[in-house]
């Protein structure tokens, strides 16, 4: 294991507040609770990001997904909504180079939390979006 925080977490180095821990992931909350229940789910082996993932990580991680998701809705009925996030790289707003994957309890309009979509559908002819596809397509792995 890598000396992040991460991974010191993992270890017990440093407190947190568990939520769920089994062979493959640790489950706690985020200190910064965006909203009240701010959780994060991370994998037990270190990996920066999920470019670095292999299927089997991927299966051990997102399988948890829905069971967390779901506890920490049905912790607090004033829970409406949930972001789920998963930021890779500095410029997505990766700031623990730790793959993990936020949950984002959402109660009101008013809470302090919000994403911007951009929607640049004008720019887009359906050739563009076929060129575009047909590019990802060809650097998918079989």
């Amino acid at each position: 294991m890598e000396d992040c925080i991460f991974c010191k977490i993992i270890r017990n180095e440093i407190p947190s507040t568990t939520i769920y821990e089994d062979d493959y992931v640790k489950v706690f909350l985020d200190i910064s609770q965006v909203t009240p229940g701010h959780t994060l789910l991370v994998p037990k082996v270190h990996v920066p990001d999920i470019f670095a993932y292999d299927e089997t990580l991927a299966a051990q991680v997102f399988s948890r997904v829905p069971k967390i998701a779901k506890a920490i809705k049905a912790s607090d009925p004033n829970i409406v909504a949930m972001n789920i996030a998963n930021n890779n790289g500095e410029l997505a707003y990766q700031s623990v180079f730790h793959s993990h994957i936020h949950f984002v309890p959402r109660y009101s309009k008013k809470d302090d939390f919000w994403i911007h979509w951009g929607d640049h559908t004008d720019q887009y002819t359906p050739e563009k979006l076929q060129t575009i596809a047909d590019n990802i397509k060809a650097h998918l792995e079989v």
